[in-house]
């Protein structure tokens, strides 16, 4: 169940350098503008400014943090950096971006001391290690598309010559980026699967493609497993056949409702989600099958709100103080 953070308690947001931050787009800058309507002080850092040092009372090494104090309305300002231990927070918002490398990975073990602490995380950090967002799909197979994760060749050429098209996924990739179609009869088939898997070091993930993902590929928003907003995403086609709808690669974003089968989706989810401290995440659903499980930093909450008129902002945060 799900642990109330006090309203007025301050609040750190562990993301990208604020000045990078688009916020017209930027779903960490929507979160921090609702938590400041809603009258919570607003901290941010980035992993660097993470760190681990002996602290007063009987808790011994804990964790802190050297962070500024920011107002997110208007997008930004910030006060001059302090070194504060991390159970001065009600909640501490894990919103890097990935790659989830090394220092992504530690600052989730520096984030620990926190939640050891009685620190609300979120998204939870031993989950953020565990759930990878295209294996975790696997733990609700049923609900994909037929799919293999495997480094042999023989065994990806194998299941691509039994599905006829495919999608190649990095199992480390984000915003689209190296996801490939192949089909049977593709020239070279095998030395790009020699490629994907550098020489078969590494596992890829291949999935029947969806010719259904022409009509979209809807990122649905679960704030404490409870679906609360989606937004279709359109692959931009075009000229060079363009099957990726991730709108960092040019889908384009529309209005829409969930399916019942997209709903039975979130519940059978739901459970999970909720047992593993997994407060905000967002799924991929293609023609009704689930495709991916996001948890490290999802977006979409500027579409949702723009083109469904729904506060999902707000309302992720009135989740949060309500516990």
């Amino acid at each position: 169940m799900s642990t109330a953070v006090a309203a007025q308690a301050p609040q750190l947001f562990v993301m990208d350098p604020l000045e990078r931050i688009n916020p017209a787009k930027d779903t960490t800058s929507a979160l921090m503008q609702a938590a400041q309507r809603a009258g919570v002080p607003l901290w941010a850092a980035s992993p660097a400014d993470l760190l681990a040092r002996e602290g007063d009372g009987p808790h011994g090494h804990g964790g802190w943090v050297r962070a500024v104090p920011v107002i997110a309305e208007p997008w930004y300002s910030a006060g001059e950096p302090q070194l504060l231990p991390l159970t001065d927070f009600g909640a501490v918002w894990m919103r890097k971006d990935p790659p989830v490398d090394e220092a992504y990975l530690y600052a989730t073990h520096l984030l620990e001391l926190a939640e050891r602490q009685g620190v609300r995380v979120l998204n939870r950090p031993a989950a953020l290690r565990a759930w990878n967002e295209k294996l975790s799909s696997l733990r609700w197979s049923q609900l994909m598309a037929p799919t293999l994760v495997a480094s042999r060749v023989e065994a990806l050429a194998a299941f691509t010559a039994e599905q006829g098209e495919v999608v190649l996924k990095p199992l480390g990739g984000r915003a689209g980026q190296g996801v490939v179609f192949a089909a049977a009869g593709t020239p070279g088939l095998r030395a790009l699967l020699e490629l994907v898997t550098a020489q078969e070091t590494l596992p890829v993930m291949v999935q029947a493609f969806l010719p259904g993902v022409a009509a979209g590929d809807k990122r649905i928003l679960l704030v404490d497993g409870e679906p609360l907003g989606a937004v279709n995403r359109v692959p931009s086609g075009g000229a060079a056949g363009e099957f990726r709808s991730n709108l960092a690669v040019g889908g384009q974003p529309q209005a829409t409702e969930l399916s019942a089968a997209e709903r039975a989706i979130c519940e059978a989810l739901a459970p999970a989600l909720r047992a593993e401290g997994l407060f905000f995440v967002g799924i991929d659903v293609i023609d009704g099958r689930l495709s991916e499980i996001n948890v490290t930093s999802p977006t979409g909450i500027r579409e949702v709100e723009r083109l469904g008129g729904i506060p999902l902002a707000d309302l992720t945060l009135a989740r949060l103080l309500a516990g």
